[in-house]
């Protein structure tokens, strides 16, 4: 899971949002509701994340101001694939340096104990 990011949305988004929240007046005719003003807020929040790519659950308001706020970001099952083979490959590469140093402190330890002559 990535780790939680700063947004900053735009008037217009901001608007958008706004006008999801409000109530909208009805009459019930044959036992159907329109959506609640919950609803069309978690559908305008979901809209919003797929456009600037976070995960519209995890919003949380950062208190910097209405346009702010912070969330997870997502990613695409290729995004995931890229970004697991590239911490795959930075771990490989941190072991390969760190076994490089080893291999340096023994040789130089090796070289200690013959009086100085390279080990071969």
């Amino acid at each position: 899971m990535y780790p939680r990011t700063d947004y900053e949305m735009t008037q217009d988004d901001l608007d958008a949002l706004l006008a999801a929240m409000k109530p909208v007046p009805y009459m019930v005719i044959g036992g159907h509701a329109p959506s609640s003003p919950q609803e069309n807020a978690n559908r305008a929040w979901e809209a919003l994340g797929k456009k600037m790519g976070f995960d519209h659950m995890t919003v949380r308001p950062n208190g910097r101001g209405d346009r702010f706020f912070s969330a997870v970001p997502s990613e695409t099952p290729d995004q995931r694939d890229a970004r697991l083979a590239r911490e795959a490959e930075e771990k490989r590469q941190a072991r390969i340096a760190t076994l490089n140093a080893e291999i340096d402190s023994r040789k130089r330890e090796l070289d200690a104990l013959n009086d100085g002559e390279p080990s071969k």
